[in-house]
């Protein structure tokens, strides 16, 4: 909270020449004792382009400073024509009134000025060379900018206005990473379902060639069937797939003491000739 609140300024010679000092009516509220005077400072902006033509005016220091309503009249010469561009010496330039506390400006007040010549031959003819007599200045002391800045006052701490650069630099490290690491999270969530779907492609493609074996097998059944209804047919015979495997192991088998009646019959035994007692 700000110790001292601006109420008011009002511009006493408006306009003026050029060349007349400026003088204001600073009205201002002093809740608080201060240890310190404020200093009151009137800066003249001579160009647009460059800091360097800026002028100082006049600076004042105003105290002690009583608590409550105060009231004073700050006047300052006029700027030295000779420091200004000459081409930016009849145009709109703006003054500065600001006011600091122990070197810690707290308060800045902006118009708006009109530089221009007090005849109309010489707005429509201006002459090469600036006629300074013949300006007059015109302040826009219905449009002021105020700007206020937060500064430490005799009964706070500083560390609540300026709290340490390493905490903050920290706190912005700590975010920086919770963000690198959230990005790793979203980049692992974005792999794992890229291996989701391979391996949903993969499967896809088993099953698809397993039920490819599985449909030739089928085909293979199919023809060993169809030969075995053509072998049945031919011998009037009807026999099974069990049936079958079962006389494809019974042609290996060898006699046994167990089956002395069974023989395996030889094509050198069927056409050998019968030999017959004499």
């Amino acid at each position: 909270m700000s110790i001292v609140s601006l109420l008011g300024i009002k511009v006493l010679n408006n306009p003026a020449k050029f060349s007349d000092p400026y003088e204001f009516e600073i009205t201002f509220e002093c809740l608080e004792p201060l240890k310190h005077d404020l200093e009151w400072k009137l800066t003249y902006v001579g160009s647009s382009r460059s800091l360097e033509h800026d002028q100082e005016l006049d600076s004042i220091l105003v105290g002690p400073v009583p608590v409550g309503v105060n009231k004073f009249v700050f006047a300052a010469d006029s700027p030295s024509a000779e420091l200004i561009p000459a081409s930016e010496l009849v145009s709109v330039t703006v003054i500065l009134l600001s006011c600091s506390y122990d070197g810690r400006e707290f308060v800045r007040v902006g118009y708006y000025v009109n530089n221009e010549y007090d005849s109309d031959e010489l707005r429509e003819n201006p002459p090469a060379k600036v006629q300074v007599d013949h300006v007059v200045r015109n302040i826009l002391a219905e449009k002021p900018r105020v700007t206020r800045f937060n500064i430490v006052w005799d009964n706070e701490n500083e560390a609540d206005f300026y709290p340490p650069e390493q905490q903050e630099v920290e706190e912005n490290e700590e975010e920086e990473e919770e963000e690198d690491e959230d990005e790793e999270d979203e980049d692992e969530e974005d792999e794992d379902e890229d291996e989701d779907e391979d391996t949903n492609d993969q499967g896809t493609e088993d099953v698809e060639e397993e039920i490819d074996i599985e449909e030739e097998e089928v085909d293979n059944g199919n023809a060993a069937e169809d030969a075995e209804d053509e072998q049945a047919a031919e011998g009037d015979v009807t026999v099974n797939g069990d049936d079958e495997q079962d006389s494809k192991r019974r042609k290996i088998e060898t006699p046994t003491t167990e089956n002395p009646a069974e023989t395996v019959t030889t094509p050198k035994d069927i056409h050998s000739p019968v030999k017959t007692a004499d």
